[in-house]
């Protein structure tokens, strides 16, 4: 009986705590808000918007919203569309946003019967096609508001970059080209066609869509000068994916790796190539009228010369995997061809350096070189401040350009400063004027290391020489400086200007703290030639392995006599950058190297 009564015991106290446990329950949940749940389109919108803006960069939410809506139609979650399917089907994998957007956005289109990307056609009879400049500077300013041309029958055509419905009846788009845009308005009032068709494709038609009208000129009432279409507008090609036009387009990361939307999205982004080929006009324009002839010299070559850097090899299947060299500069064919007697050569084109990338440099870049026979350093200096002040005052409308931090400006018009090196840095380090060749490299460490100077390995003369020229001289050229008086140990391929063969005769141009030029009168004694390429040997084995290995075919020519001959170099990249405002190299450059995401 005890052990029954213990047992009844036992078992009812659990039950009793249950009973309590769940009036507890059930008054708390009395006080708690039941989370409500998602239906089948919020939850899909929710999630597809999400994704969408993660692969489209600088879109903006109501942008993806939209861009989302025409997909839901036909969406997996859609309940029309489960219901709509056999049972026996089996579930298919759902497309990415992207890629449902485009289907839906392509099947609409196509519903309209028409032809996503026709073949360009000329503009219908009696509408002449005209740039949207010419429709500002042309009567822009000769109407007034709400005035109309109707007589001024014209075409337009070009990117949409904007779009406003104000009725089922009237469509605005702000349509972009060349940098110019003009609004065209899109009105059923003054269409004599398929009514049904023309709002069809006017509620179609999307920002980034390529498209064409005709009408006449005029003014809206609020003065925005605009084209009256009074034809259908034509579709030249649909935009599939989202371009974010109202949002911008600003990390720089992804602004480069979506070139094509940065230069849709960012107009300072198109200033660096359009510049580009300003740039390069002039020069060629300046040595064009100086008789000069520009030439091309081979990029892939079995020898690298002409400077010291690190070169993109390669190997050629057709001469037995023979190893070839990307040019690191044209410098040794140029002056074979003016041995060949083209006394004046130019050449405009990449070099490739397998070394660092930053705001600087670039793997791939624009030099101009051009070698002149029968000219002297100082030619070739005033040369220089004539093409650059003529390319300023040309190209900037102004002899004064602005850098892109909005301090310091560099004035073209005044002289060049000029600045003897030597002497300059025995100013700053007297130790450097009793400096013997044969222990130069020990005393110049030493020097480096007194002075807490930084040095990358290895340490040869030439590399410290420069590595004092960057810390004490370099700084100090914010306006447009001549450095001159080089050491000749620094300058290879360079004739010395004093007996001793000290000093090189060779002069840099430095524009705020940048190396834009390099020119030396050129060394045309094979045999002295040789001896240099010898000395540079010893640093190659020593360790420096931007030394190029001797051009022993380039030797060989000099021995038919290179007449007295002045070269030049200039780094296109930087001027660009300099002249558009810009603080990065890549900014000039079509589609900068960039580092792979795998190695990011």
């Amino acid at each position: 009986m005890t052990r029954v009564k213990s047992s009844t015991a036992t078992a009812s106290a659990p039950a009793s705590a249950a009973k309590v446990s769940k009036s507890k329950v059930s008054k708390a949940s009395k006080g708690t808000k039941t989370a409500k749940k998602l239906s089948p389109y919020n939850k899909y919108m929710k999630n597809e918007i999400s994704k969408v803006k993660n692969d489209n960069p600088g879109i903006t939410h109501k942008e993806a919203f939209k861009m989302v809506a025409l997909s839901w139609k036909t969406a997996p979650e859609n309940p029309k569309v489960i219901a709509a399917k056999p049972l026996t089907t089996a579930p298919a994998a759902a497309p990415s946003s992207n890629e449902a957007i485009k289907k839906q956005r392509q099947q609409a289109l196509n519903d309209l019967g028409l032809e996503l990307y026709p073949r360009y056609t000329p503009p219908p009879m009696g509408y002449p096609l005209v740039t949207h400049a010419l429709v500002h500077s042309r009567w822009g300013h000769a109407m007034d508001n709400g005035a109309k041309l109707t007589d001024v029958q014209l075409t337009v055509q070009g990117r949409i970059v904007s779009k406003r419905e104000a009725s089922k009846k009237l469509f605005f788009f702000d349509v972009e080209q060349d940098g110019q845009t003009v609004q065209v308005v899109s009105s059923q009032a003054r269409f004599t066609g398929d009514i049904k068709r023309f709002r069809s494709l006017n509620r179609a038609l999307m920002s980034g869509d390529i498209i064409r009208a005709s009408g006449f000129v005029g003014k809206t009432n609020t003065g925005e000068t605009s084209v009256f279409a009074v034809e259908l507008l034509e579709l030249l090609a649909p935009c599939l994916r989202p371009i974010p036009l109202r949002s911008g387009f600003s990390d720089s990361e992804k602004r480069f790796r979506s070139r094509h939307l940065d230069l849709l999205v960012n107009p300072k982004a198109k200033r660096g190539l359009i510049m580009r080929s300003q740039v390069l006009q002039y020069i060629r324009s300046f040595l064009d009228a100086r008789q000069f002839v520009e030439v091309e010299t081979p990029i892939l070559s079995p020898n690298v010369g002409g400077a010291s850097a690190r070169p993109f090899t390669t190997t050629s299947v057709a001469f037995g995997d023979t190893p070839l060299f990307m040019r690191v500069a044209p410098e040794l064919y140029l002056k074979q061809l003016v041995i060949g007697g083209l006394n004046r050569v130019y050449e405009i084109g990449k070099q490739f350096r397998n070394e660092g990338v930053d705001a600087d440099h670039n793997p791939e870049f624009t030099t101009c070189e051009f070698y002149q026979a029968y000219a002297s350093l100082e030619d070739l200096m005033q040369m220089t401040e004539d093409m650059l002040r003529g390319m300023v005052k040309k190209l900037t409308g102004s002899t004064i350009v602005q850098q892109s931090d909005n301090i310091d400006s560099i004035d073209f018009n005044t002289p060049f400063r000029r600045v003897d090196v030597m002497k300059t840095l025995c100013e700053h380090v007297p130790e450097l004027s009793d400096i013997d060749n044969g222990e130069a490299l020990p005393k110049l460490q030493h020097i480096l290391e007194k002075h807490h100077i930084v040095a990358p390995h290895p340490h040869t003369v030439p590399r410290l020489l420069d590595r004092l020229i960057g810390h004490y001289i370099e700084p100090q050229c914010i306006q447009p400086t001549f450095l001159y008086g080089h050491p000749s140990i620094m300058s290879p391929l360079a004739k010395c200007v004093d007996g001793n063969g000290k000093i090189a005769a060779r002069f840099e141009l430095f524009i705020n703290g940048k190396e834009f030029v390099n020119a030396y009168e050129e060394l045309n004694d094979p045999d002295l030639q040789r001896d240099k390429f010898q000395i540079q040997c010893e640093d190659r084995i020593k360790g420096d392995e931007e030394v190029p290995p001797p051009d022993i075919a380039f030797c060989n020519a000099l021995e038919s006599a290179l007449p007295p001959t002045a070269g030049w170099g200039m780094g296109i990249d930087r001027l660009i950058a300099l002249l558009a405002g810009f603080s990065h190299l890549r900014e000039t450059i079509s589609f900068p190297v960039m580092r792979p995401t795998s190695l990011k």
